[in-house]
């Protein structure tokens, strides 16, 4: 047990560590340029290979901050610790030209344990979105050929802590997560003229924000029989005005900086239902919708930026025979797919992500903490066809580690 406290705790330390200088170095998309940028995945382990869901899943051997609900499922004298890295491919294509870029990201991190029989916490530090870009084109207006570079760095992480209530034992379960919002979001595009005297123009616009939101939860279960029942879950997110500063530097044969006061910039109201069918140590189907009201959200102080975004997630998965020796035999098999449309617009168009994933749950030390591998495919497919086609191919792994660490050990 002592190696895996230390595995545990030395990994954790790494983990933190990299997430400073990582965490913000994901995606390479040109759509990141608008609003707060790529929103990220918020699903741990198994429901990352189930095609994102979460809503719905409540389980013993799995931190889930997608619905905090579900902390008060585990066990009273178990400790969870998680965390979990990904790297991606990415492919790039607007029809005349064609881009290939790798990534490599930490996820997250976070812990688990309880505080009451029918209590328990979370807390944990997760991206909430990515901004990565850099591009240019050459044009030519009135005779004067220019080229425009457009590049873009930073994004907003979260630091959570929730609380789960088991208000009717095994049955219905109530939680909330209070989440520290903050990062700052880096944009410069730069105009270059070719003539004779050579002028350059170069725009900078940075947000910097730090605020607190939130989430519930809530899940109910219905036995079907001894070993098999139905999870309802629902969750929550109200829209908040965050606390936030914008600057703006131009520079061209003189500098002025600008610091724009006044603008909002929110998150926006989420709704989640998910549902689950898990039977004990064989099975679990589940399905999440999501629907988050982007279309009422400020930015910039422009709340006609964005449009509504809707999101779809399915996923299974199954354990062969988890009592037997085969090693096969006791991996959890996932499966799943996700369908996604995107808040921002780009001239009045958006896109939609269109995802499948398998991934495996791998059982080390006593088959209570897990090695998860998720591979997703990802097709973002716009609706005009002036706009850029991305293709992606992402692997996740994590680990999950399950201690029992709060009863003493009886020595004769």
């Amino acid at each position: 047990m002592q190696k895996i406290i230390n595995l545990t705790v030395v990994s954790g330390l790494l983990s933190l560590c990299t997430f400073a200088t990582m965490a913000q170095n994901g995606t390479n998309s040109p759509y990141t340029r608008y609003g707060y940028g790529e929103l990220a995945n918020r699903s741990f382990g198994a429901g990352r290979s189930m095609g994102g869901v979460g809503i719905g899943l409540r389980s013993s051997k799995q931190i889930n901050p997608m619905n905090p609900a579900s902390y008060s499922c585990m066990d009273s004298m178990t400790f969870l610790f998680d965390f979990g890295a990904s790297a991606q491919l990415s492919w790039y294509n607007d029809g005349t030209n064609k881009q290939n870029n790798t990534n490599g990201n930490v996820e997250y991190m976070a812990m688990q344990f309880p505080l009451h029989r029918r209590v328990a916490m979370s807390a944990g530090l997760l991206p909430y979105s990515h901004v990565g870009y850099n591009f240019a084109n050459i044009s030519t207006e009135k005779g004067l050929q220019y080229m425009e570079t457009f590049s873009g760095t930073g994004g907003l992480n979260q630091l959570y802590a929730g609380l789960a209530v088991d208000v009717w034992k095994k049955r219905l379960s109530v939680g909330g997560n209070i989440n520290y919002l903050f990062g700052s979001i880096l944009h410069s595009a730069k105009t270059e003229y070719a003539s004779s005297n050579p002028i350059s123009v170069t725009k900078v616009q940075e947000l910097k924000t730090s605020d607190v939101t939130f989430d519930f939860g809530l899940q109910y279960t219905h036995p079907l029989s001894k070993t098999e029942h139905l999870i309802a879950g629902l969750v929550y997110t109200p829209k908040v005005r965050l606390n936030s500063k914008a600057y703006e530097i131009v520079s061209s044969s003189e500098t002025v900086i600008d610091t724009i006061l006044g603008k909002a910039y929110e998150t926006p109201a989420g709704y989640g239902l998910g549902l689950s069918y898990v039977k004990d140590n064989k099975l679990m189907i589940a399905a999440d919708f999501t629907y988050q009201e982007w279309k009422k959200t400020a930015f910039n102080g422009n709340g006609n930026m964005f449009k509504n975004r809707t999101k779809i997630n399915a996923g299974v998965e199954y354990i062969p025979n988890l009592f037997s020796r085969p090693f096969l035999n006791r991996v959890r098999y996932r499966a799943g797919v996700s369908y996604t449309d995107s808040y921002i617009l780009v001239n009045g168009n958006g896109y939609r992500e269109y995802g499948a994933t398998l991934g495996f749950g791998l059982p080390i030390s006593d088959a209570r903490s897990f090695i998860n591998v998720s591979f997703e495919y990802l097709n973002v497919k716009p609706e005009s066809g002036t706009m850029i086609n991305e293709n992606y191919l992402r692997m996740t792994l994590s680990f999950t580690f399950n201690e029992h660490w709060f009863f003493k050990r009886k020595v004769d």
